[in-house]
């Protein structure tokens, strides 16, 4: 089987890879990714030694070189990780995220219906959903649950959501869609809160948390999402959206609280800065349906994926210190210097 997984060289879509790597090593792995400033092409450089792995670097809304990848390598199914994927970045600039969450989602499933009806499958994120609110831990989201987006990109991800289900009933596409919640693990770029955390307390930097950190997300370890993928894309039910949660709530500040111990920090690093815009309150995923229906269940727990973690990023300082003295320093000063 040939896959193309686009936007492979970023967080997940580099787990996925090494995962089918290691699993199905008859497969052939394509790889799509444009590698904008958290596409890192060092994170496969495992990947490209292996001869049943190839890279093409290019952006999913190129419509000829979309094209010409598929004519040469006849994939059989497409991951669709590639996506503009930052919630303060989407705030600053909204555009970017439109054409690349939206209409290279449209590219990449024009490209599947006119090279042989390929299985297409839409990797989304639970903040299409919105948000719930803090005093009701009831509350999941599920499937049914209507989409409220709050932010540009949550939007962006909404509409390529939409797009993938309408050209399932529209032309037959064979099409799924998963909604995660809060991936962490290797690889993670650092501007997100887990990797963001364990770098600037490794160097006696301040500790951002937005707020009075009392947000909570629902973690879930990147390898556990992995395989809900591969399950989903293998033996689910076409036309369908699977919701994909860890059972893993926690609220900001205790996981920066939690990053300390792990790393024998004072809390006195953390620093309380202004809010974000729009900011959801507390995301919660219900995931009975992929596992009544695929029997997939969440092996990692929060302790442990963030033991694995931390342990990671120490032992590849290497790999995230050459992203944080990059362009990343100009970024991160934009973002959180005058709060």
């Amino acid at each position: 089987m040939t896959i193309l997984v686009t936007g492979g060289a970023g967080f997940i879509g580099s787990n996925f890879i090494y995962f089918l790597l290691g699993r199905y090593p008859q497969d052939k792995i394509v790889c799509v990714d444009k590698l904008t400033y958290a596409g890192n092409l060092s994170t496969l450089k495992d990947a490209l030694k292996r001869q049943n792995f190839v890279f093409y670097k290019a952006d999913i809304c190129d419509r000829g070189e979309i094209y010409k990848i598929f004519q040469k390598e006849n994939p059989e199914a497409v991951i669709n990780f590639a996506a503009e994927s930052h919630v303060d970045r989407s705030i600053a600039d909204p555009e970017v995220f439109l054409r690349t969450n939206i209409l290279g989602t449209q590219v990449l499933m024009d490209a599947c219906r006119l090279y042989g009806r390929v299985r297409f499958h839409q990797v989304s994120t639970d903040e299409v959903y919105g948000d719930l609110p803090l005093d009701r831990p009831d509350l999941l989201f599920t499937e049914e649950t209507p989409i409220r987006t709050s932010s540009p990109y949550s939007a962006s991800k909404a509409a390529a959501d939409l797009l993938a289900l309408a050209y399932y009933r529209t032309y037959g596409l064979p099409v799924t869609v998963s909604r995660c919640s809060n991936n962490y693990g290797p690889y993670h770029f650092p501007e997100k809160l887990i990797p963001l955390m364990i770098a600037n307390a490794v160097a006696d930097m301040p500790l951002p948390v937005y707020g009075t950190g009392e947000n909570v997300r629902d973690w879930l370890y990147v390898e556990d999402h992995c395989k809900a993928i591969d399950l989903i894309v293998r033996k689910g039910k076409l036309g369908e959206v699977y919701n994909v949660g860890g059972h893993n709530e926690r609220r900001n500040i205790d996981i920066v609280k939690l990053i300390c111990r792990e790393l024998d920090k004072p809390e006195s690093l953390i620093k309380f800065v202004a809010d974000r815009k729009g900011h959801d309150l507390r995301y919660a995923i219900d995931p009975s349906k992929i596992s009544r229906e695929l029997g997939w269940v969440p092996e990692t727990s929060f302790e442990t994926g963030i033991r694995k973690t931390v342990d990671w990023y120490m032992t590849h300082r290497e790999w995230w210190e050459e992203i944080v003295n990059g362009e990343y320093r100009n970024y991160y000063e934009k973002m959180y210097g005058n709060r």
